[in-house]
């Protein structure tokens, strides 16, 4: 297990069923990410999401294609561009 972390930025937030928010935070090149599911309620009631966080390197899944990774990339630039990594989103 790696202690190396590596900053990620939200790129992708969606509702989906039974309650779930599904956030997806990605590196800033875009090659990888790592998904995450959240209770809408626990984010209603405190849980903060943040423009970026700290994702322990080994945790990290690689970005099956191209367009996906330039998505990511881009999506990347505009959230930083907008927030500092701790600002809740």
């Amino acid at each position: 297990m790696s202690d190396s972390t590596v900053q990620c930025w939200l790129v992708e937030r969606e509702l989906g069923d039974r309650d779930f928010v599904t956030l997806v935070y990605a590196t800033p090149d875009g090659s990888r990410y790592q998904q995450r599911q959240r209770s809408s309620t626990a984010l209603r009631t405190g849980a903060t999401v943040t423009a970026a966080t700290e994702v322990p390197e080994d945790e990290l899944e690689p970005v099956p294609d191209e367009e996906t990774r330039t998505r990511y990339a881009t999506e990347v630039d505009r959230t930083a561009d907008k927030y500092d990594p701790d600002d809740p989103i």
